[in-house]
């Protein structure tokens, strides 16, 4: 049965698939072990997702080597690789968003969004739908503890509204990517100890727009997607980009990410919300993060994921059943 998310629906564009497959946003999980992070878009495209798409192959941007080691001087973790990666990331977003495609960016952890801010921001001034379970803008607030080991896929919406160092928050003179006003953050979990060991309140006033994960529970999911799309569609902007962390799964349903949380959504509350996002005709791109497939060993969780995201494909309406149906 079809369950498309608008009765009239946006002509149908084709979609561009490029590989970001970075962990440099991410501590270490363990001593001696690099994130897995980096193999996301291999499971995700072992799991059918290009296929189920029909989308073109855009090929891949390799990410420098990892370090676990400390940057004192930009203060992250891989600072200088993160600043060269992103501006490498964007240079090859831009031409596939010159053209008539739909980007789709399979990461890599979060810290991708510098490379696709910087791209957006250097055609001009876009939104944001921040899909995430975590605010990624709120400092530590014991900042010189950190100092150092800061890690961008926790930072990253911080970061691309221009809240950090400016060898990543001002790459080619391009600082803030996003405006915080010009954000939708939809899914964030709150948990015991975020409010006091973090500058949460720099993130509640910061302008950015939050729809909770209580609140698209609540409300449902289709209803969230469609106040999220109606606010970004109001924005003065040439459109918007779509950010999805992983992570806003709850754990029960997605363990395979570095920090699970116990409240986020199910597969199908996803699903439902994206396609809502999807169905916009302003929608210009969408990146998927934090999915680590050494934490699924029998590929289960990669197949759910790439159901649910070509599903919300699917459901928009943009991209007709017919032809996601035809690739499985």
């Amino acid at each position: 049965m079809s369950r498309s998310a608008t009765s009239s629906s946006p002509d149908r564009a084709a979609i561009a698939v490029i590989d970001a497959p970075s962990n440099l946003g991410l501590r270490p999980p363990r001593p001696g072990v690099e994130p897995g992070v980096r193999r996301m878009p291999d499971a995700l495209r072992a799991a059918g997702l290009v296929q189920r798409l029909r989308a073109r192959d855009a090929g891949r941007v390799e990410a420098p080597a990892y370090s676990p080691e400390p940057d004192h001087i930009i203060g992250f973790r891989n600072g200088a690789a993160l600043r060269d990666y992103s501006q490498s990331l964007a240079d090859r977003l831009s031409p596939l968003l010159d053209g008539e495609e739909f980007v789709l960016v399979i990461g890599g952890d979060c810290s991708v969004l510098l490379g696709s801010g910087l791209a957006l921001r250097q055609r001009g001034r876009y939104g944001l739908a921040f899909v995430d379970a975590h605010d990624d803008f709120s400092y530590a607030r014991d900042r010189k503890r950190y100092q150092g080991y800061f890690t961008a896929a926790g930072l990253d919406l911080g970061l691309a509204t221009g809240h950090g160092p400016p060898a990543l928050t001002d790459l080619r003179g391009q600082s803030p990517y996003f405006q915080a006003r010009d954000v939708v953050h939809l899914g964030l979990v709150l948990e015991e100890g975020d409010k006091s060991d973090y500058e949460f309140e720099s993130f509640e006033r910061s302008g950015i727009h939050s729809i909770d994960a209580h609140a698209i529970r609540r409300d449902g999911a289709a209803v969230a997607g469609r106040a999220a799309r109606s606010r970004l569609e109001a924005m003065p902007t040439q459109g918007f980009w779509i950010h999805v962390d992983a992570d806003v799964l709850a754990e029960r349903v997605m363990p395979a990410v570095d920090s699970p949380n116990p409240g986020g959504l199910d597969f199908e509350q996803l699903r439902a919300l994206l396609a809502q996002l999807l169905a916009s005709p302003q929608a210009v791109g969408m990146e998927l993060t934090i999915f680590d497939p050494d934490l699924d060993p029998d590929g289960r969780l990669a197949k759910q994921l790439a159901e649910t995201v070509a599903g919300a494909f699917e459901d928009s309406g943009r991209w007709p059943s017919s032809a996601v149906a035809s690739a499985r």
